[in-house]
């Protein structure tokens, strides 16, 4: 049952997953029963009900005989996201400190198409405004499916312009919120080599970016 496993990625245990998930089935039962419809041995029940109650996703409502009753799923997925976010806000700040945001002229290569991919997810996902992005249709539609409601899309295909890509590689453009840019080179298949690429906050290489993305946009609407 994928609630089981979601309950677990929150931090239950699976007996406390499968319990509490009979729980919110039968509304309210004794012990036995619940032990049953989880599929939980008789003997780990009671302390299994009582790790929930401690929790806030159960309570006794009879005492004979004894009855447990589900306690407000949204009200723990509250409480679980906003423990989840005070955990981000803690790390967020603890790496800050450890190390600072990189300078913004510094270039990272990327090396490998998996990499260029994830880092490609990442900021599609990560968008709050803008992404220019080009070339490599594969990847472009993939992020495309990606781009997060709200975010307007400027895509565009590399067709009639200046190559930036050797022979046997296959360009791909990306920027993101004038923040964060990508330049990669994929592999032909049956190139040799591997896909290869940059990542940069340098305003001016993204403000590039998105100028070639623009550039390529107008020349393809222009009449011919």
């Amino acid at each position: 049952m994928s609630a089981v496993i979601h309950l677990q990625a929150l931090g239950l245990t699976e007996y406390e997953a499968r319990a509490y998930t009979a729980l919110l089935a039968l509304g309210r039962a004794v012990p036995a029963r619940v032990a049953r419809q989880a599929g939980i041995p008789r003997p780990k029940i009671y302390e299994t009900l009582e790790r929930l109650e401690g929790r806030g996703l159960a309570a006794k409502v009879g005492q004979n005989p004894l009855e447990y009753a589900p306690l407000s799923a949204r009200e723990y997925l509250a409480r679980a996201r906003r423990s989840f976010d005070d955990r981000l806000g803690a790390l967020d700040r603890d790496l800050s400190r450890l190390a600072p945001d990189p300078a913004p002229e510094a270039v990272y290569h990327l090396y490998g198409e998996a990499a260029i991919r994830s880092l490609c997810e990442d900021l599609t996902l990560n968008a709050r405004q803008h992404i220019y992005m080009a070339g490599e249709p594969a990847v472009g539609d993939m992020l495309e499916r990606l781009t997060p409601r709200g975010v307007t899309l400027h895509r565009t295909h590399l067709t009639d312009l200046p190559a930036i890509a050797a022979q046997g590689q296959r360009a791909f453009l990306l920027a993101r919120d004038g923040e964060a840019a990508l330049i990669a080179h994929f592999i032909e298949e049956g190139g040799s080599g591997e896909a290869h690429g940059v990542h940069t906050h340098n305003p001016v290489i993204i403000h590039l970016i998105e100028g070639y993305v623009d550039l390529a946009s107008k020349h393809l609407s222009a009449p011919r």
